[in-house]
């Protein structure tokens, strides 16, 4: 069964940093764009960064564009999200998520249906 775990979250104060982890257990993710969305109470989830399967291209919401950065380990089978200068704003449920599909481009890569796999989310809370 195909698994995507997210681990780092937490409650952290406004400034602070947080990196996220998420591990993947198949090989074949190694050769898949990976993506971060995020969901806050009563909202929809949202595309918060996307590295392409090499790494070598990255892609982000404006909203954390400068603060956030994506990256991935494929030899580990993990991807990660470096957190960076939190706002309050930024608390939600944090989600991985696989593509397995050649990438359309920006902004079109950002859409939630193309990530067929998902992981289980974690939270992450920023307080003021």
């Amino acid at each position: 069964q195909v698994q995507l775990v997210e681990s780092g979250g937490g409650l952290v104060q406004a400034g602070s940093s947080l990196r996220l982890s998420c591990a993947y257990s198949e090989r074949a993710f190694r050769s898949y764009a990976m993506g971060w969305f995020r969901q806050a109470p009563g909202k929809e989830r949202e595309f918060v960064a996307r590295i392409s399967w090499s790494g070598g291209s990255t892609y982000y919401a404006d909203s954390v564009k400068g603060r956030f950065t994506i990256s991935r380990d494929n030899a580990k089978n993990t991807v990660y999200l470096q957190m960076s200068s939190l706002k309050p704003e930024d608390t939600a449920v944090y989600y991985c998520a696989a593509d397995p599909r050649p990438d359309p481009g920006y902004p079109e890569n950002t859409a939630r249906s193309l990530y067929d796999y998902w992981g289980q989310g974690t939270q992450v809370t920023v307080s003021s």
